[in-house]
């Protein structure tokens, strides 16, 4: 039984996804469409140097795009800052009295234990501070 190049290809595009699965490495999703182009090239009649060929350029050309395009977005930073990062630099209300050891304010529509940056500085009621820090449910001011 003789099988025909492009079956090859195609069996080695899958041969290809399954490292793609297990590490989860993009490079080999990329190999696995080169493959799929070598495959689409020997349906269409090309002989094996053009197959090869084509497999190459098609890999390299996704390496070179896609990868700097995804390290790119994997270092950048989210946009919008979330959970305790979201209330850092924001302002605050004293509800409490707050000294360097204890307090209460009103941060983001929510009743917070607080307490001054400065173990020296106190902060009355009413007055408005800024949140510089977060450490376990106590939000640091001044």
């Amino acid at each position: 039984m003789d099988i025909e190049a492009w079956v090859w290809w195609l069996i080695g595009a899958v041969g290809l996804g399954i490292p793609l699965v297990v590490t989860a490495m993009p490079e080999f999703g990329m190999l696995a469409v080169g493959a799929v182009a070598g495959a689409v090239t020997a349906a269409l009649g090309g002989d094996i140097v053009l197959q090869v060929l084509i497999f190459v350029a098609v890999s390299v050309a996704l390496i070179a795009v896609v990868r700097p395009i995804a390290r790119r977005h994997r270092s950048q930073r989210p946009e919008h800052a979330s959970g305790i990062d979201a209330l850092k630099g924001r302002q605050a209300v004293v509800l409490e009295r707050v000294t360097g050891s204890d307090g209460r304010i009103k941060l983001a529509g929510e009743i917070w234990s607080a307490r001054a940056l400065n173990s020296d500085q106190i902060y009355e009621p009413g007055q408005q501070v800024d949140v510089v820090d977060i450490e376990g449910a106590t939000a640091i001011v001044v």
